[in-house]
Parts: C-alpha cells; sequence; structure tokens
C-alpha cells in the first residue's frame, strides 16, 4: 500500500474508473490505482473532485489537507472509519514497555545524530572525536535508564554535544552556531531547524491519527492537552537523518542567506521567501523514491505503522529508524 502526496501547487485530483489523476494544466502528473492507496495528503492549494473523494470514501481511503509548512487544516474520512479500541489499547500499555520504545527511540536518534556527525567528519576533515564520543557513551547510558526523565537527561547533554558539533559543520559567517535554541529560535540556523521540525512533526501527527493512535500517548514525551506526545516521540528518529541534513544543506550550498531571516519578536523567523526555499527543497528530498520505489515521505508511514503493531504485539518492541 503507498500514500499519495500532492504537494506541487495548482494541482487537480480526479477520478478516471478505479484509479486517481494527478494533473496540472492539462498535464498528468501521477497516477495511482484506488486498490494500491492507503491515504491522501493534499499539500496547499490543489483540488480534489468530487467524485474522486466520494471513491476514496467508499474504499476507507482517507484524505487529509495540510498547508504547504505541513500543518493539518483536517482530514476527510469514511463515516464508519475508527480505532477507539486500538488508543484503549495503547492507553494500557505498561510502563515497562513505554520504556522499551523510551529507550528505543533515544538510542536510535543518538545513533543518527553520531552517525550525520562521522559522514561530516570523513567529507571535510573535521575534528569532531569529542562530540562523536560522548553521543556513543550517552546511547549506551540510555539503555540502562530506569526511567523516561532518565533518558530525557541523558538526551539533553547529548543535545548539548552535538549542536556545538554541528555547528562546525556548516559554513559561512552569517550562519554562526553555537547551541539550539527554542521558543524563540535566536538565529538563523535555529530558525531552520525548529521550521523543518515542525514540518514533519506535523505530518507525523496526521499520520498517527490516520492509523487511529492516540497522539497523546507517548512513551518518552509526556502528553497534555496541548502536545501530541507520540508524534514528538517519533520525530525524535528523523531529526538528524531529515531536518538536521536538509539545513546543512541549503546553509552549505548558499540556498539560503540572512536576507531570508525576520526578526521580531525577541527572535529570529524564515521569511516568506526562506519558508518557500527551504521548503521546496524539503519536498524535493522526501519526495525522492527509494529502493523500493516510494517516496522517502514512507519512511515516516512506516514507522508509524510499526508503532501500531507494537501497540498490537508489545512482546515484538519497536524498531526506530537508523540511518547507516
Amino acid at each position: 500500500m503507498r500514500s499519495l502526496y500532492v504537494s506541487q501547487q495548482g494541482c487537480t485530483v480526479t477520478l478516471t474508473q478505479e484509479t486517481l489523476i494527478v494533473a496540472t494544466q492539462g498535464a498528468v502528473i501521477t497516477t495511482v490505482p484506488l486498490p494500491l492507496l492507503e491515504q491522501v495528503l493534499i499539500f496547499g492549494q490543489s483540488q480534489v473532485t468530487t467524485q474522486a473523494i466520494r471513491a476514496c470514501l467508499s474504499r476507507d481511503i482517507p484524505i487529509v489537507y495540510l498547508s504547504r509548512l505541513g500543518y493539518c487544516y483536517g482530514r476527510t474520512l469514511a463515516l464508519q472509519r475508527g480505532y477507539r479500541a486500538l488508543a484503549r489499547q495503547q492507553q494500557a500499555l505498561t510502563e515497562s514497555e513505554r520504556l522499551q520504545v523510551a529507550r528505543a527511540i533515544a538510542q536510535a536518534k543518538l545513533a543518527n545524530c553520531r552517525t550525520l556527525l562521522l559522514r561530516q567528519q570523513r567529507r571535510r576533515s573535521l575534528d569532531l572525536d569529542l562530540a562523536i564520543q560522548t553521543l556513543a557513551y550517552l546511547a549506551d547510558q540510555v539503555s540502562t535508564a530506569t526511567s523516561a526523565a532518565q533518558i530525557m537527561g541523558y538526551e539533553g547533554a547529548a543535545a548539548g554535544s552535538y549542536f556545538a558539533a554541528f555547528g562546525q559543520c556548516l559554513q559561512g559567517s552569517e550562519f554562526a552556531f553555537l547551541a539550539r535554541s527554542r521558543r524563540p529560535p535566536r538565529n538563523p540556523v535555529n530558525a531552520l531547524l525548529s521550521f523543518g521540525y515542525m514540518v514533519v512533526w506535523n505530518h507525523l501527527l496526521t499520520l498517527i491519527e490516520l492509523q487511529g493512535l492516540d497522539p497523546y500517548a507517548g512513551c518518552l514525551h509526556s502528553g497534555s492537552d496541548r502536545h501530541a506526545a507520540l508524534a514528538s516521540d517519533l520525530i525524535e528518529e528523523f531529526r538528524a537523518p531529515i531536518v538536521d541534513s536538509l539545513v546543512l544543506q541549503v546553509v552549505n550550498g548558499r540556498m539560503v542567506t540572512s536576507e531570508d531571516f525576520d526578526y521580531r519578536d525577541g527572535g529570529c523567523f524564515l521569511g516568506a521567501t526562506g519558508r518557500r526555499t527551504f521548503l521546496r527543497s524539503l519536498l524535493q528530498r522526501m519526495e525522492e523514491r527509494l529502493s523500493d520505489g516510494e517516496p522517502r515521505w514512507d519512511l515516516l508511514s512506516r514507522q508509524v505503522r510499526q508503532f501500531k503493531q507494537f501497540v498490537y504485539h508489545p512482546s515484538q518492541g519497536y524498531s526506530p529508524y537508523r540511518i547507516r
């Protein structure tokens, strides 16, 4: 099963027999047979015909409407669709089962950060050994952590070492970066990181809800009425391989400049031109086909589905995404 991502603006999704047709200005971009489709995600200004919507509903295929930045406006679901039993089963996970997943996610995050630094060190002959060793040590510590709070402590220590080394990988004095800052981001690099994380986090939130999982019941992070903890859990394994690596690409490739940022309300934010540039680069990367022929976006869907299987069968555990 595959997901259909309509991210190019001005498209129209129509139905011909049992196939969805995505076209713009009379030119067909892609076609997807309905029997192979799991979900449709519409980014920004594109249209879906009534016939196409009705066909998706009849096959229990949800349609999700998002802004170009990844914010979910809402979704169209068939009336019979619902996973309340699954959400209850997720909420009933034991502390031991949640801790098992929390350890795995944190270890994968630190391993992915370490791999990114190793790649940069090899390519550019940078001295990042201390950070690389620190990440390996803290990942080992996570494996014996006895609580989510303890894991978060190790993760915080790792973030300080990682982002200091990450700053050494950036080129250009206008993109000097020493540490991570949020709410608000204080400089252009933090603005790029925050924007990228927001897009991926919102996309994960959509996928989680589509699978009928409770987005507020996490394993590593604490949930609340305002915090979808499961989305915050699952984004951890994708921060370095998707967002951090893309920030390196757009900064070192001079795809953004200091003029692409606005300073206001005590922080630094991407301006309209910078958002378009970064989002275009992100979508290009995520739409690249993997070895199995699916877009990179599908990595997120796979992990959400894998977590769903963990809820059904906790003894099988959960395997986060790792880069090599």
